[in-house]
């Protein structure tokens, strides 16, 4: 599922994780939904999409109101066990992206073609 854009007054901000995968492991898969679970009650938090391919390849973007939220739940000591784990079991990389969203929109949605 798409998450909506969120319906707050803009701007927000985004984190954007993408990852590779070093192999299969069913103990990530149980960690990465009890970070959602975490993350879903955390102050400040919007909303997320996220994907993973076969190859291992994924990418999270997780919205929040502010950057202190952002830092918030970088602290928050149930992730930073989750991370140091991601360091050291599963990930061969990874890159983390903050973004600040100054305009957002959800479609499909009528486009009005100028007249020739």
């Amino acid at each position: 599922m798409i998450a909506p854009v969120p319906p707050q007054t803009l701007p927000y901000h985004v984190v954007v994780f993408t990852s590779l995968l070093r192999t299969p492991d069913p103990a990530y898969e149980v960690m990465a939904q009890r970070m959602v679970e975490l993350a879903r009650n955390a102050p400040g938090f919007l909303g997320m999409d996220s994907a993973r391919g076969t190859d291992g390849l994924g990418i999270t973007v997780s919205y929040w109101t502010d950057e202190a939220a952002i830092a918030a739940w970088k602290a928050d000591t149930r992730h930073l066990a989750a991370q140091r784990l991601g360091n050291t079991d599963w990930y061969a990389t990874y890159s983390l992206h903050v973004a600040r969203v100054e305009r957002a929109y959800a479609g499909p949605r009528d486009i009005e073609t100028p007249a020739a």
